[in-house]
């Protein structure tokens, strides 16, 4: 069973973009332009989220 970590091997800032990727089977860049898109257009908190992520996320 896969854990959702951060990802090392595809990060930008901390990883957990690459890690969400890793754990739903995507392609990280979708999950970037997902958050970006979210961010811009004011749906939610993504980065509030992103930062949440950051700090509870495991590193693998």
């Amino acid at each position: 069973m896969a854990r959702l970590t951060k990802s090392f091997s595809d990060k930008m800032l901390f990883g957990v973009c690459g890690g969400l990727a890793e754990y739903f089977g995507m392609d990280s860049t979708i999950i970037r332009i997902i958050f970006v898109t979210l961010a811009i257009l004011g749906v939610g908190t993504p980065v509030l989220i992103y930062i949440i992520l950051a700090i509870v996320m495991p590193s693998s």
